[in-house]
């Protein structure tokens, strides 16, 4: 899987430090007259809460799209680097560039894993490192992905207007982990999807280059900059805040009006990250609304070392912080398994999303997901071996929890963050005597709004923050409850032997049926909800994968390889994705891996599911 990354037309469409609002153009694309542009919000996720992957280092090359007259116009020329498995959580706001309007079929998009030398699995609540390979189990190099739109739902680009494009990288339906004993490999397929989306409720990040407030009412103009790219502006967009806003600025915390008039004295080209909501895409500007806004060193520094990851032990001033993304002041990204962190009074301590006062160092516990900010130390060799934030700064951030309700209404815990409790060291959590007990593990749900009664045995979701260290119990105080049914479940199958050309019983507009006695069926059959699994071979049948009750504004049904002439093929509806998946299964084609997102009904024996991806052997 070879590609050389496409240089064709690039209209870009940022603005300049000192012009106005009214003044974005199209920018140079070629000596002839071309349409007037618009603008497609690209945004990248592929939002599973699926803890398989906990680093997935890669470049994007490029992406292009390809109009009805054959003309193809590349939005996004200049390569990033991203971690594939923080997008299973957060969706990035990537660019919002000028393409020239017209109607587009299709899309390519350009992988790199030249330089990722591993990728990291959670394997039962632990990390395990693979090498990404091809399936002669050479090391991977570049690959492109054709992408084909749904023929009654292409990408319409609009004059003066933007539109919402999701690229979809789904992990899941992409690698095959070959085995747990080294050496160990993930074989590679890359499964990607992209779709015009409308605009929703969804929490996205975006990041960049402060502008101007100048015209914008309540607000602000940033440069998108996605990822950690230190180079390049990749389309403006108009931020909007409220008066429930949050803002960090340089380590200075401020509420609504406070921050927007502080925000304003800032150096322009300073970097930010703002955390809310896509709004209007009307105009060729799209607007966001922002709930969190981290500005400067908050965000990123040319001074500092920045980690985010989990807190799995805590001696005196020392932590331990585990599943840690890295970024280095010259914008180097990478993934450290474990590393110290050494605390001191100076250590400024925030909680994200709240202007609470006094927090120290000793609000940072045990099973806390957070970002850090300090020195490098390192040994003779040059190897980091340490991080010194006595002088910089932590904050905390929401922390997911998986556990089953005890009798008593505590937790048998399952997941703390990415961890399971066997990789937690829960010494010192408590006061004398009462550490935290990982099958007894007390939450406070004080603050978490009304909502389904929960009963002993059933599996929860929490969201939350640790207790301070010291001070459990209780050892975790939740702000979000979702019962383990009503959450995001996965739904995964494997084929192995190459595949099988005849993976289901059932391919029809109501859903599709595995053939579960399929001689090439893989182990790999069950219902994931968190980090607990249901085999489908214990259900009373097969049951029927359907997108019938899902969102039909959002469906995502796709099937194809990279191999294929038209790619992945992207369908926004039932009977397109039906006969698609019908008319692959009626020669040499053969299944590689279904992955579904959406949750299973007991009661019907169906999983109800907007994304859908039948994912071929290339």
């Amino acid at each position: 899987m070879t590609v050389v990354p496409p240089r064709r037309t690039r209209c870009a469409r940022a603005l300049p430090v000192t012009v106005c609002a009214a003044a974005m153009v199209l920018a140079a694309c070629g000596t002839s007259h071309p349409p007037p542009p618009g603008t497609p919000v690209v945004t990248m996720s592929n939002l599973t809460n699926s803890s398989d992957f906990i680093s997935y280092i890669i470049n994007i090359d490029a992406i292009e799209l390809t109009r009805t007259d054959g003309t193809v116009v590349t939005p996004l020329a200049i390569p990033l680097t991203a971690d594939l498995a923080q997008l299973n959580t957060m969706t990035e706001l990537v660019e919002a560039p000028a393409v020239p309007e017209g109607t587009y079929t299709s899309a390519l998009v350009a992988l790199d894993w030249s330089a990722t030398q591993l990728v990291w699995y959670n394997i039962d609540g632990e990390t395990l490192s693979a090498a990404p390979v091809n399936l002669s189990n050479a090391a991977l190099t570049t690959a492109s992905v054709i992408v084909t739109f749904d023929p009654t739902h292409p990408l319409v680009i609009t004059h003066n207007q933007s539109v919402r494009l999701q690229v979809e990288f789904d992990l899941l339906a992409s690698n095959q982990l070959t085995s747990t004993t080294t050496p160990r490999y993930a074989q590679v397929q890359p499964f990607v999807v992209v779709t015009p989306e409308p605009v929703d409720a969804t929490v996205m990040r975006l990041r960049g280059l402060y502008v101007t407030n100048q015209d914008v009412t309540s607000g602000f103009y940033m440069n998108s900059r996605p990822f950690y790219a230190l180079s390049t502006a990749l389309g403006s967009v108009i931020v909007n805040t409220n008066a429930q806003t949050y803002f960090n600025i340089n380590g200075t915390v401020y509420t609504g009006s406070a921050g927007l008039t502080t925000i304003a004295q800032q150096q322009q080209n300073s970097p930010l990250a703002v955390y809310g909501t896509l709004d209007n895409l009307s105009g060729v500007t799209p607007t966001f609304n922002a709930t969190e806004v981290y500005f400067g060193i908050s965000q990123e520094s040319q001074l500092a070392y920045y980690l985010t990851g989990t807190v799995t032990a805590r001696s005196a001033d020392t932590i331990t912080l585990r599943g840690a993304y890295l970024l280095t002041p010259g914008g180097v990204t990478a993934y450290i398994d474990s590393i110290p962190v050494i605390l001191g009074n100076s250590t400024a301590v925030y909680q994200d999303g709240s202007a609470t006062p006094g927090l120290t160092i000793a609000d940072i516990s045990v099973g806390q997901h957070l970002t850090v900010t300090g020195q490098p130390i390192t040994d003779s060799s040059s190897n980091l071996t340490r991080i010194d934030a006595t002088l910089g700064f932590v904050r905390l951030q929401s922390t997911t929890l998986w556990g089953t309700q005890n009798a008593d209404a505590t937790l048998d815990l399952a997941r703390l963050g990415s961890f399971a409790p066997a990789a937690l060291n829960f010494a010192g959590t408590g006061i004398s005597g009462h550490d935290a007990t990982p099958s007894a593990y007390a939450v406070d749900t004080s603050a978490v709004p009304p909502g389904p009664v929960t009963s002993t045995g059933e599996l929860l979701q929490m969201q939350g923050l640790v207790t301070p260290f010291g001070a459990a119990p209780p050892d975790f105080a939740a702000h979000a409850l979702t019962p383990g049914p009503n959450s995001l479940q996965t739904l995964v199958v494997e084929w192995i032997n190459g595949g099988s050309t005849a993976p289901f019983t059932n391919i029809s507009t109501a859903g599709l049926v595995v053939n579960l006695a399929d001689a090439n069926l893989g182990t790999l059959h069950e219902i994931r909800t968190g980090p607990a699994t249901l085999d489908l071979k214990t259900l009373p049948a097969s049951p029927l994968i359907t997108s019938t009750g899902a969102d039909q504004n959002h469906l995502q049904l796709a099937v194809g390889s990279t191999t294929l002439t038209n790619g992945i093929s992207v369908y926004n509806n039932a009977t397109g994705f039906a006969n698609a998946v019908a008319a692959d299964f009626k020669g040499s084609n053969k299944i590689f891996r279904l992955v579904a997102y959406g949750q299973y009904d007991s009661a019907t024996n169906t999983f109800v599911a907007a994304r859908i991806h039948v994912a071929l052997h290339e």
